[in-house]
């Protein structure tokens, strides 16, 4: 992520709401990292594993981070997940919207 012009502010935040992998900033932007790993397809590809119900579970945990931290109703967020298959890293931008 830091070699990609991430700046990481914490890894594995955990609240009452629950756990982020990586919180960071980019291009102005604060960001929620989702990292997901599989050695191989044979349990499906990773990004299959962030169904619905873990998107809103990220995003509360998100807010709780953002309140806790005294962020304002205005400061620009984004989700991004990191998938990692094998060896090969990818980074999808954006991947979810609050």
């Amino acid at each position: 992520m830091q070699s990609k012009g991430y700046e990481i502010l914490e890894r594995n935040y955990f609240s009452k709401a629950g756990e982020i992998d990586i919180v960071c900033k980019e291009n102005g932007y604060l960001v929620f990292v989702e990292v997901k790993y599989r050695a191989n397809t044979r349990l499906g590809y990773p990004e299959e594993a962030i169904l619905p119900y873990k998107m809103q579970h990220i995003i509360r945990t998100a807010q709780r981070y953002l309140y806790e931290r005294k962020y304002t109703i205005d400061t620009p967020v984004r989700f991004d997940v990191v998938v990692i298959l094998g060896k090969d890293i990818q980074v999808i931008q954006n991947a979810f919207e609050a």
